[in-house]
Protein backbone atom coordinates (compact mmCIF):
# COMPACT_ATOMS: atom_id res chain seq x y z
CA UNK A 1 0.00 0.00 0.00
CA UNK A 2 0.94 3.22 -0.57
CA UNK A 3 2.27 5.40 2.29
CA UNK A 4 2.20 9.49 2.84
CA UNK A 5 4.69 11.54 4.02
CA UNK A 6 2.36 14.24 5.94
CA UNK A 7 5.46 16.82 6.55
CA UNK A 8 5.68 16.92 2.03
CA UNK A 9 2.17 16.47 1.07
CA UNK A 10 0.68 19.38 -0.07
CA UNK A 11 -2.79 17.99 -1.15
CA UNK A 12 -2.97 19.07 -4.79
CA UNK A 13 -4.87 16.32 -5.67
CA UNK A 14 -3.36 15.02 -8.45
CA UNK A 15 -2.29 11.56 -7.00
CA UNK A 16 -6.09 10.98 -6.99
CA UNK A 17 -6.80 11.76 -10.20
CA UNK A 18 -4.21 9.15 -11.88
CA UNK A 19 -5.37 6.41 -9.12
CA UNK A 20 -6.81 3.52 -11.56
CA UNK A 21 -8.79 2.18 -8.36
CA UNK A 22 -9.75 4.84 -6.67
CA UNK A 23 -7.90 4.41 -3.70
CA UNK A 24 -6.89 7.50 -2.81
CA UNK A 25 -9.25 10.31 -1.34
CA UNK A 26 -8.53 13.79 -0.55
CA UNK A 27 -10.19 15.58 2.84
CA UNK A 28 -8.75 18.86 2.51
CA UNK A 29 -5.41 18.75 4.38
CA UNK A 30 -5.32 14.59 4.92
CA UNK A 31 -4.68 12.38 1.76
CA UNK A 32 -6.59 8.53 2.64
CA UNK A 33 -5.24 6.12 1.29
CA UNK A 34 -8.12 2.81 1.04
CA UNK A 35 -6.94 -0.96 1.89
CA UNK A 36 -8.36 -1.46 -2.09
CA UNK A 37 -5.01 0.23 -3.37
CA UNK A 38 -2.90 -2.13 -5.84
CA UNK A 39 0.78 -0.27 -5.49
CA UNK A 40 0.86 0.49 -9.32
CA UNK A 41 3.19 3.74 -8.43
CA UNK A 42 1.49 6.09 -10.88
CA UNK A 43 0.40 8.25 -7.67
CA UNK A 44 3.96 8.05 -7.06
CA UNK A 45 5.10 9.21 -10.67
CA UNK A 46 2.36 11.93 -10.45
CA UNK A 47 2.94 13.56 -7.10
CA UNK A 48 5.19 16.73 -7.31
CA UNK A 49 6.79 16.97 -4.09
CA UNK A 50 8.27 12.99 -3.80
CA UNK A 51 5.33 12.65 -1.04
CA UNK A 52 4.38 9.31 -1.78
CA UNK A 53 6.53 5.88 -1.70
CA UNK A 54 5.86 2.44 -1.74
CA UNK A 55 5.19 0.47 1.49
CA UNK A 56 7.91 -2.06 0.13
CA UNK A 57 10.12 0.67 -0.61
CA UNK A 58 9.96 3.46 2.05
CA UNK A 59 12.13 5.75 2.71
CA UNK A 60 15.19 5.61 5.45
CA UNK A 61 15.88 8.67 7.71
CA UNK A 62 19.50 8.81 7.34
CA UNK A 63 19.55 9.90 11.60
CA UNK A 64 21.90 12.80 10.44
CA UNK A 65 21.03 16.22 12.18
CA UNK A 66 22.28 19.83 10.08
CA UNK A 67 22.75 23.01 12.06
CA UNK A 68 22.01 26.38 11.47
CA UNK A 69 22.56 29.78 13.07
CA UNK A 70 20.33 32.78 13.39
CA UNK A 71 20.58 36.12 15.51
CA UNK A 72 16.13 35.41 16.21
CA UNK A 73 14.25 32.52 15.28
CA UNK A 74 10.36 33.63 14.51
CA UNK A 75 7.78 30.91 15.12
CA UNK A 76 4.79 31.55 13.46
CA UNK A 77 3.74 33.84 10.08
CA UNK A 78 0.74 35.87 11.01
CA UNK A 79 0.89 39.33 11.58
CA UNK A 80 2.10 39.38 14.79
CA UNK A 81 5.50 36.81 13.88
CA UNK A 82 5.83 38.82 10.65
CA UNK A 83 6.01 42.15 11.84
CA UNK A 84 9.07 40.66 14.54
CA UNK A 85 11.14 39.25 11.73
CA UNK A 86 11.05 42.49 9.60
CA UNK A 87 11.74 44.61 11.90
CA UNK A 88 14.53 42.33 13.34
CA UNK A 89 15.84 41.70 9.69
CA UNK A 90 15.73 45.65 9.12
CA UNK A 91 18.07 46.29 11.41
CA UNK A 92 19.98 44.19 10.51
CA UNK A 93 20.32 40.90 12.70
CA UNK A 94 19.80 37.32 10.72
CA UNK A 95 16.17 36.33 10.80
CA UNK A 96 14.55 32.62 10.26
CA UNK A 97 10.69 32.97 10.12
CA UNK A 98 8.90 29.26 10.19
CA UNK A 99 5.43 28.42 9.10
CA UNK A 100 4.05 25.38 9.79
CA UNK A 101 1.51 25.85 6.88
CA UNK A 102 2.16 25.35 3.57
CA UNK A 103 0.55 28.49 2.62
CA UNK A 104 0.61 32.28 4.94
CA UNK A 105 -2.27 33.62 5.84
CA UNK A 106 -4.35 30.43 5.03
CA UNK A 107 -7.00 29.06 6.93
CA UNK A 108 -8.21 32.04 8.00
CA UNK A 109 -9.53 32.48 11.38
CA UNK A 110 -10.91 36.09 12.02
CA UNK A 111 -13.32 38.18 11.54
CA UNK A 112 -10.73 40.32 9.69
CA UNK A 113 -11.50 43.62 11.28
CA UNK A 114 -8.73 46.86 12.42
CA UNK A 115 -8.73 50.48 13.02
CA UNK A 116 -7.04 52.96 10.38
CA UNK A 117 -5.35 54.91 12.95
CA UNK A 118 -3.18 51.79 14.89
CA UNK A 119 -2.45 50.09 11.06
CA UNK A 120 -0.38 53.05 9.76
CA UNK A 121 2.07 52.71 12.56
CA UNK A 122 3.13 49.57 10.48
CA UNK A 123 1.88 49.45 7.16
CA UNK A 124 0.28 51.94 4.58
CA UNK A 125 -3.01 50.60 3.77
CA UNK A 126 -3.20 48.97 0.30
CA UNK A 127 -6.15 48.14 -2.02
CA UNK A 128 -4.60 44.81 -2.41
CA UNK A 129 -5.78 43.54 0.76
CA UNK A 130 -8.74 45.88 1.76
CA UNK A 131 -12.14 44.26 0.96
CA UNK A 132 -13.79 47.44 2.64
CA UNK A 133 -13.58 50.71 4.27
CA UNK A 134 -15.80 51.19 7.48
CA UNK A 135 -17.03 54.20 9.15
CA UNK A 136 -19.50 52.94 11.67
CA UNK A 137 -20.65 50.63 13.98
CA UNK A 138 -24.42 49.86 14.98
CA UNK A 139 -24.33 47.79 18.28
CA UNK A 140 -27.71 46.02 19.39
CA UNK A 141 -28.42 44.44 22.84
CA UNK A 142 -31.11 41.48 22.00
CA UNK A 143 -33.32 40.10 24.76
CA UNK A 144 -35.72 37.03 24.17
CA UNK A 145 -35.48 37.92 20.12
CA UNK A 146 -35.88 41.50 21.11
CA UNK A 147 -33.90 44.74 20.03
CA UNK A 148 -33.86 46.87 23.52
CA UNK A 149 -30.59 48.63 23.36
CA UNK A 150 -28.82 50.35 20.03
CA UNK A 151 -25.91 52.61 19.88
CA UNK A 152 -24.42 53.81 16.34
CA UNK A 153 -21.14 55.03 16.41
CA UNK A 154 -19.91 57.00 13.54
CA UNK A 155 -16.85 58.88 12.81
CA UNK A 156 -14.15 55.95 13.31
CA UNK A 157 -12.06 54.88 9.91
CA UNK A 158 -11.53 51.13 9.51
CA UNK A 159 -11.05 48.08 7.43
CA UNK A 160 -12.26 44.57 6.92
CA UNK A 161 -9.14 43.07 5.75
CA UNK A 162 -8.50 40.39 3.18
CA UNK A 163 -6.32 38.42 5.64
CA UNK A 164 -4.86 35.44 3.32
CA UNK A 165 -3.64 38.63 0.83
CA UNK A 166 -2.87 40.74 4.03
CA UNK A 167 -0.69 37.92 5.92
CA UNK A 168 1.23 37.18 3.16
CA UNK A 169 2.15 40.72 1.84
CA UNK A 170 3.81 41.10 5.75
CA UNK A 171 5.71 38.30 5.25
CA UNK A 172 7.01 38.96 1.88
CA UNK A 173 7.87 42.68 3.70
CA UNK A 174 10.06 40.64 6.23
CA UNK A 175 11.79 38.98 3.37
CA UNK A 176 12.35 42.34 1.73
CA UNK A 177 13.82 43.53 4.56
CA UNK A 178 16.36 40.04 4.76
CA UNK A 179 14.65 37.88 6.73
CA UNK A 180 14.54 34.19 5.51
CA UNK A 181 10.87 32.20 5.51
CA UNK A 182 10.69 28.82 5.33
CA UNK A 183 7.12 27.53 4.95
CA UNK A 184 5.46 23.87 5.48
CA UNK A 185 8.50 23.83 8.42
CA UNK A 186 7.41 23.22 12.17
CA UNK A 187 9.18 23.72 15.32
CA UNK A 188 8.94 20.18 17.09
CA UNK A 189 10.77 21.34 20.25
CA UNK A 190 13.42 23.63 21.86
CA UNK A 191 17.38 23.38 21.96
CA UNK A 192 18.71 24.47 25.57
CA UNK A 193 21.86 24.76 27.07
CA UNK A 194 22.28 25.43 31.06
CA UNK A 195 18.47 25.48 31.47
CA UNK A 196 18.62 28.76 29.00
CA UNK A 197 16.76 28.47 25.23
CA UNK A 198 19.27 28.17 22.31
CA UNK A 199 16.96 27.22 19.61
CA UNK A 200 14.47 25.07 18.31
CA UNK A 201 14.17 21.44 16.74
CA UNK A 202 12.34 21.26 13.40
CA UNK A 203 11.70 18.29 10.94
CA UNK A 204 10.91 19.47 7.50
CA UNK A 205 10.77 17.57 4.09
CA UNK A 206 12.27 20.14 2.19
CA UNK A 207 14.30 23.08 4.62
CA UNK A 208 17.67 23.67 2.73
CA UNK A 209 17.16 19.67 0.84
CA UNK A 210 17.24 17.98 4.07
CA UNK A 211 15.05 15.00 4.98
CA UNK A 212 16.22 15.32 8.55
CA UNK A 213 15.70 16.34 12.13
CA UNK A 214 17.03 19.91 11.94
CA UNK A 215 18.69 21.76 14.87
CA UNK A 216 18.27 25.50 14.04
CA UNK A 217 20.45 27.90 16.86
CA UNK A 218 19.62 31.44 17.85
CA UNK A 219 20.29 33.84 20.25
CA UNK A 220 16.76 34.80 20.40
CA UNK A 221 13.61 33.00 19.77
CA UNK A 222 10.01 34.68 19.56
CA UNK A 223 6.90 32.28 19.48
CA UNK A 224 4.65 33.79 17.84
CA UNK A 225 2.62 30.25 17.46
CA UNK A 226 -1.02 31.38 17.35
CA UNK A 227 -3.60 30.56 20.31
CA UNK A 228 -1.75 26.93 20.76
CA UNK A 229 0.93 28.66 22.20
CA UNK A 230 3.00 25.21 22.07
CA UNK A 231 6.20 26.70 21.99
CA UNK A 232 5.70 28.39 25.35
CA UNK A 233 4.31 25.52 27.20
CA UNK A 234 7.12 23.61 25.73
CA UNK A 235 9.59 26.37 27.45
CA UNK A 236 7.90 26.09 30.75
CA UNK A 237 5.45 29.57 30.58
CA UNK A 238 2.41 28.68 32.29
CA UNK A 239 -0.10 29.59 29.29
CA UNK A 240 -3.40 27.19 29.55
CA UNK A 241 -6.49 28.82 29.09
CA UNK A 242 -9.18 28.45 31.95
CA UNK A 243 -12.73 27.34 29.72
CA UNK A 244 -13.90 31.40 31.26
CA UNK A 245 -10.93 32.67 29.32
CA UNK A 246 -11.65 31.32 26.03
CA UNK A 247 -14.10 32.28 23.06
CA UNK A 248 -15.62 29.66 20.57
CA UNK A 249 -16.55 31.11 17.84
CA UNK A 250 -17.42 29.77 14.12
CA UNK A 251 -17.92 32.27 10.73
CA UNK A 252 -19.52 32.15 7.50
CA UNK A 253 -18.32 34.42 4.48
CA UNK A 254 -21.69 35.17 2.94
CA UNK A 255 -22.68 35.93 -0.79
CA UNK A 256 -25.24 37.62 -2.20
CA UNK A 257 -26.56 39.69 0.92
CA UNK A 258 -27.86 43.37 1.46
CA UNK A 259 -26.23 45.69 3.72
CA UNK A 260 -24.16 48.89 4.15
CA UNK A 261 -20.70 47.83 3.41
CA UNK A 262 -19.56 50.95 5.25
CA UNK A 263 -21.06 49.65 8.49
CA UNK A 264 -19.99 46.93 11.33
CA UNK A 265 -22.56 45.17 13.54
CA UNK A 266 -22.41 43.68 16.50
CA UNK A 267 -25.06 41.98 18.43
CA UNK A 268 -25.17 40.88 22.38
CA UNK A 269 -27.58 38.06 22.74
CA UNK A 270 -27.05 36.20 25.80
CA UNK A 271 -29.31 33.30 24.26
CA UNK A 272 -27.78 32.86 20.95
CA UNK A 273 -23.96 33.85 21.96
CA UNK A 274 -23.65 33.37 26.05
CA UNK A 275 -20.90 35.41 26.97
CA UNK A 276 -19.62 36.55 23.91
CA UNK A 277 -21.52 38.56 20.87
CA UNK A 278 -22.63 37.66 16.97
CA UNK A 279 -20.90 40.16 14.66
CA UNK A 280 -21.34 41.14 10.58
CA UNK A 281 -18.61 42.48 9.11
CA UNK A 282 -19.43 43.59 5.49
CA UNK A 283 -16.66 42.77 2.48
CA UNK A 284 -18.53 44.37 -0.17
CA UNK A 285 -20.00 43.25 -3.52
CA UNK A 286 -22.78 41.78 -1.32
CA UNK A 287 -20.06 39.83 1.50
CA UNK A 288 -19.80 39.91 4.64
CA UNK A 289 -17.70 37.92 7.64
CA UNK A 290 -21.39 36.49 9.67
CA UNK A 291 -20.16 35.00 12.83
CA UNK A 292 -20.60 34.59 16.52
CA UNK A 293 -18.48 33.64 20.01
CA UNK A 294 -19.85 32.16 22.80
CA UNK A 295 -17.30 31.83 26.72
CA UNK A 296 -16.26 28.37 26.56
CA UNK A 297 -17.19 27.74 30.38
CA UNK A 298 -20.51 29.29 29.90
CA UNK A 299 -21.40 27.14 27.04
CA UNK A 300 -20.09 24.22 28.56
CA UNK A 301 -22.28 24.43 31.63
CA UNK A 302 -25.26 25.26 29.26
CA UNK A 303 -25.05 21.96 27.05
CA UNK A 304 -24.39 20.09 29.82
CA UNK A 305 -27.38 21.60 31.89
CA UNK A 306 -29.56 20.64 28.79
CA UNK A 307 -28.03 17.24 27.71
CA UNK A 308 -28.21 15.80 31.47
CA UNK A 309 -31.67 17.28 32.39
CA UNK A 310 -34.13 14.69 32.72
CA UNK A 311 -36.94 17.28 31.78
CA UNK A 312 -34.91 17.51 28.16
CA UNK A 313 -34.35 14.66 25.32
CA UNK A 314 -33.22 16.86 22.78
CA UNK A 315 -29.93 17.75 22.63
CA UNK A 316 -28.64 21.25 23.19
CA UNK A 317 -27.67 23.05 19.73
CA UNK A 318 -24.54 23.16 18.74
CA UNK A 319 -22.80 26.72 18.08
CA UNK A 320 -22.82 26.21 13.94
CA UNK A 321 -26.36 25.89 14.65
CA UNK A 322 -27.15 28.62 16.52
CA UNK A 323 -25.28 30.85 13.66
CA UNK A 324 -27.67 29.53 11.43
CA UNK A 325 -30.45 30.25 13.46
CA UNK A 326 -29.32 34.26 13.66
CA UNK A 327 -28.74 34.09 9.98
CA UNK A 328 -32.10 33.07 9.24
CA UNK A 329 -34.37 34.42 11.29
CA UNK A 330 -32.36 38.20 9.64
CA UNK A 331 -34.05 38.99 6.63
CA UNK A 332 -30.80 41.01 5.04
CA UNK A 333 -28.51 37.42 5.78
CA UNK A 334 -31.08 34.69 4.80
CA UNK A 335 -30.88 35.58 1.38
CA UNK A 336 -27.13 34.96 0.99
CA UNK A 337 -25.55 31.77 0.59
CA UNK A 338 -22.20 30.44 2.36
CA UNK A 339 -18.48 30.81 0.04
CA UNK A 340 -16.60 29.40 3.27
CA UNK A 341 -16.56 28.04 7.01
CA UNK A 342 -14.13 29.20 9.64
CA UNK A 343 -14.02 28.34 13.47
CA UNK A 344 -11.63 28.54 16.41
CA UNK A 345 -11.20 29.68 19.60
CA UNK A 346 -10.32 33.03 21.06
CA UNK A 347 -7.88 34.03 24.23
CA UNK A 348 -9.84 36.60 26.21
CA UNK A 349 -8.18 36.52 29.64
CA UNK A 350 -5.12 38.51 30.27
CA UNK A 351 -1.26 37.91 29.15
CA UNK A 352 0.36 35.36 32.20
CA UNK A 353 2.59 37.86 33.91
CA UNK A 354 5.54 35.58 33.14
CA UNK A 355 6.15 36.28 28.89
CA UNK A 356 9.73 35.72 28.67
CA UNK A 357 12.56 33.51 29.24
CA UNK A 358 16.25 33.49 28.86
CA UNK A 359 16.64 33.43 25.07
CA UNK A 360 12.48 33.10 24.56
CA UNK A 361 9.57 35.55 24.25
CA UNK A 362 5.78 34.97 23.02
CA UNK A 363 3.63 37.51 21.35
CA UNK A 364 0.20 37.79 19.99
CA UNK A 365 -2.58 35.36 21.02
CA UNK A 366 -0.19 33.04 21.94
CA UNK A 367 0.61 35.56 25.00
CA UNK A 368 -3.04 35.82 24.94
CA UNK A 369 -2.38 39.50 23.84
CA UNK A 370 -6.17 40.11 22.69
CA UNK A 371 -8.77 42.46 23.83
CA UNK A 372 -11.17 40.49 26.63
CA UNK A 373 -14.26 42.48 25.20
CA UNK A 374 -13.85 42.28 21.35
CA UNK A 375 -11.80 39.49 21.05
CA UNK A 376 -9.61 41.67 17.91
CA UNK A 377 -5.93 40.39 18.15
CA UNK A 378 -4.39 41.66 15.15
CA UNK A 379 -2.84 45.04 15.64
CA UNK A 380 -2.25 43.99 19.53
CA UNK A 381 -0.08 41.17 18.23
CA UNK A 382 1.77 43.19 15.58
CA UNK A 383 2.34 45.76 18.41
CA UNK A 384 3.78 43.51 20.46
CA UNK A 385 6.02 41.87 17.39
CA UNK A 386 7.58 45.09 16.38
CA UNK A 387 8.14 45.89 20.69
CA UNK A 388 9.81 42.13 21.05
CA UNK A 389 12.06 42.42 17.91
CA UNK A 390 13.57 45.55 19.19
CA UNK A 391 13.73 43.90 22.64
CA UNK A 392 15.98 41.18 21.32
CA UNK A 393 18.20 43.71 19.12
CA UNK A 394 19.17 45.35 22.04
CA UNK A 395 20.04 41.72 24.00
CA UNK A 396 21.68 40.40 21.14
CA UNK A 397 23.89 44.06 21.21
CA UNK A 398 24.40 44.41 24.90
CA UNK A 399 25.11 40.20 24.67
CA UNK A 400 22.56 40.00 27.50
CA UNK A 401 19.59 37.45 26.55
CA UNK A 402 18.82 36.71 30.30
CA UNK A 403 15.05 36.71 30.44
CA UNK A 404 15.93 39.95 33.54
CA UNK A 405 17.23 41.47 29.62
CA UNK A 406 14.17 40.53 28.04
CA UNK A 407 12.05 41.91 30.41
CA UNK A 408 12.39 45.07 29.11
CA UNK A 409 9.65 43.70 26.01
CA UNK A 410 6.89 42.83 29.00
CA UNK A 411 7.46 46.61 30.32
CA UNK A 412 6.84 48.16 27.32
CA UNK A 413 3.72 46.13 26.05
CA UNK A 414 2.17 46.58 29.75
CA UNK A 415 2.52 50.47 28.65
CA UNK A 416 1.49 50.52 25.31
CA UNK A 417 -1.34 48.32 25.53
CA UNK A 418 -1.68 46.68 29.89
CA UNK A 419 -3.58 49.20 30.69
CA UNK A 420 -6.55 49.20 28.01
CA UNK A 421 -6.74 45.13 27.98
CA UNK A 422 -6.92 45.07 31.94
CA UNK A 423 -9.96 47.73 31.80
CA UNK A 424 -11.83 45.57 29.06
CA UNK A 425 -11.44 42.45 30.98
CA UNK A 426 -12.37 43.89 34.33
CA UNK A 427 -15.41 45.01 32.38
CA UNK A 428 -15.97 41.76 30.99
CA UNK A 429 -16.34 40.28 34.75
CA UNK A 430 -18.43 43.09 36.28
CA UNK A 431 -21.38 42.56 33.67
CA UNK A 432 -22.14 39.00 33.95
CA UNK A 433 -23.53 37.51 30.27
CA UNK A 434 -27.05 38.83 31.33
CA UNK A 435 -26.47 42.02 32.27
CA UNK A 436 -24.66 42.68 28.94
CA UNK A 437 -28.13 44.25 27.60
CA UNK A 438 -27.35 46.94 29.75
CA UNK A 439 -27.17 50.66 28.48
CA UNK A 440 -23.58 50.81 30.34
CA UNK A 441 -22.33 47.80 29.39
CA UNK A 442 -22.97 48.68 26.06
CA UNK A 443 -21.42 51.93 26.00
CA UNK A 444 -18.17 50.08 27.32
CA UNK A 445 -18.38 47.78 24.57
CA UNK A 446 -18.62 50.99 21.83
CA UNK A 447 -15.39 52.38 23.53
CA UNK A 448 -13.70 48.75 23.05
CA UNK A 449 -14.99 48.74 18.93
CA UNK A 450 -13.82 51.73 18.27
CA UNK A 451 -9.95 51.24 19.85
Amino acid sequence: MIQVDPNRCCYCGGCVSVCPVEALTLAETRLLVSDTCIDCGDCILACPVDALHSEFDPIIPSGKTSKRKYDIVVVGAGPGGSTAAQVAAKAGLTVLLLEKRQEIGSPVRCAEGVGYEELINFIEPDERWIATEVNRAEIAAINQGIKIQQLNASGGRGYILERRIFDRVLAENAALAGAEIRVKTAATGLLRENGAIKGVRIKSSDFFGNHDTMEIEAKVIIAADGVEAQLGRWAGLDLQLPLQDTMVCTQYLLAGIDIDPTCTYYYIDSELAPGGYLWVFPKGEGKANVGLGVQADIWQSRVGGQSNSKKSSTKAPGILALLEQFIETNPQLSQGYPVSLISGNVPIGLSPEKLVLDGFMTIGDAARQVDPLTGGGILNAMAAGKVAALTALQAIETGNLSAASLANYQTEWKKLKGRQLSRNYRLRLKFPPRERIHKRFVEAFSLAVKG
